[in-house]
């Protein structure tokens, strides 16, 4: 039972001495982690995520006072090293990281990023091809997502311009370098779905270093490709060059300039092949009416020979006497059927009480309207009616 007098805690004393032992023993000291559910609050500008590795996470806060001097632009994905403090989230009662400084880690670590996202990506099937769109043959309209100042752009319009000038084309300028691009890259490709008036997408940048080819290595990137319903081709680097987003693409080209070429036909060659199945049409167009043409001349000699002119007059004849047949029997037929009702309407007439009136004869009714046809109907006394050819008469029964 609960005693004043014993010793205990609130729940917010017992937090704050957690809090107190925590912040004395684990302050001030450099951690390394993978970031993972990343959220950038914009009403404080502080930024909440998990740090983790293989086996375990721990919640983590960055204030705005010190991720306003961050170099870089964290995400879900990026491995980084952490100074900071371990405190208690006292309202929650919940362990939290709080950082003060936060490093990028180098390229070494940018292959082991990379090998971690492509497993990760791979487990969840982001590199299956059964999932893969299959690009249109013969496309109408192209949707270009790369930088407007690089020479990508200028490879792939002159593939273009020189293999298919028929082919429309559609360019969003993006960053592809820095700590914003990963996510420029991802508006690019949703403004293109939003327009939806393009048949495929090229993803494409020109050659560099891995950590100058990191936004394609995103995890941002490769859902976005990923979940994108327009089929997206990539040419991004050299041939050397693989990324994330190669992976998930429909299909990687090696080059920029490789992968319009990929996509587009040399006009000789669609009028090769319009002429080729020009052909076979023909060809085939002409058995049909041959065949078609056979039909109806064996379907004519066959009419000739029959005469169906000459069965249609005789068919005609024996209509016109059914007609006139019928016309015949019913005249007769109703010329009787009046007959009939002339004689029926005679002795309808002859059995009519109104005519037996007036013959002299009289009915008996009662009181209620009924008809008497026995003296036993009525006692001694009674008075009854007699109904006359010109009115009723009123009567009394006398014995």
């Amino acid at each position: 039972m609960y005693s004043e007098k014993e010793n205990h805690f609130t729940v917010s004393e017992l937090n704050d001495s957690i809090s107190s032992s925590i912040r004395s023993s684990h302050s001030n000291f450099w951690v390394v982690g993978e970031i993972s559910d990343f959220h950038y609050h914009d009403s404080s500008g502080h930024i909440y995520f998990s740090l983790k590795d293989e086996n375990s996470e721990i919640r983590s806060v960055m204030f705005r006072a010190h991720n306003q001097f961050l170099k870089f632009q964290p995400t879900n994905g990026s491995m980084v090293k952490i100074f900071g403090s371990v405190s208690v989230f006292e309202k929650r009662g919940q362990i939290q990281l709080v950082c003060s400084l936060m490093e990028e880690l180098g390229v070494g670590t940018l292959f082991q990023k990379f090998e971690f996202l492509k497993k990760k990506l791979d487990r969840e099937g982001l590199f299956s091809l059964d999932r893969k769109k299959k690009l249109p043959r013969y496309p109408e309209t192209i949707g270009i997502v790369t930088s407007g100042s690089g020479a990508a752009l200028q490879d792939i319009l002159k593939v273009l311009k020189t293999r298919s000038p028929h082919i429309k084309i559609y360019f969003r300028s993006t960053i592809v370098q820095g700590a914003r691009s990963g996510i420029d890259i991802v508006q690019g490709i949703n403004d293109f779905v939003k327009f939806g008036n393009v048949d495929l997408i090229i993803l494409g940048r020109g050659g560099g270093a891995m950590e100058d080819l990191w936004s394609f290595n995103e995890e941002i990137v490769a859902r976005s490709i990923f979940e994108c319903p327009i089929p997206i081709i990539t040419g991004i680097g050299h041939e050397t060059d693989f990324t994330i987003a190669d992976l998930v693409a429909d299909m990687r080209a090696p080059t920029p300039s490789a992968a319009a070429e990929i996509i587009s036909d040399k006009v000789s060659g669609i009028i090769k092949e319009y002429h080729i199945f020009f052909e076979k049409l023909n060809k085939l167009f002409f058995i049909k009416s041959h065949s078609l043409w056979q039909k109806l001349d064996y379907n004519y000699n066959m009419l000739m020979t029959q005469k169906p002119q000459r069965k249609i007059e005789l068919q005609n004849k024996k209509i016109q006497d059914f007609r006139n047949r019928l016309y015949q029997s019913s005249g007769l037929f109703l010329k009787n059927l009046v007959n009939q009702l002339n004689s029926y309407e005679k002795r309808l007439y002859g059995l009519s009480p109104n005519h037996v009136l007036k013959r002299g004869y009289s009915i008996a009714i009662d009181k209620g309207g009924g008809i008497i046809h026995s003296k036993d109907q009525i006692k001694k006394g009674d008075k009854f009616d007699l109904k006359t050819m010109d009115g009723i008469m009123e009567a009394k029964k006398i014995s």
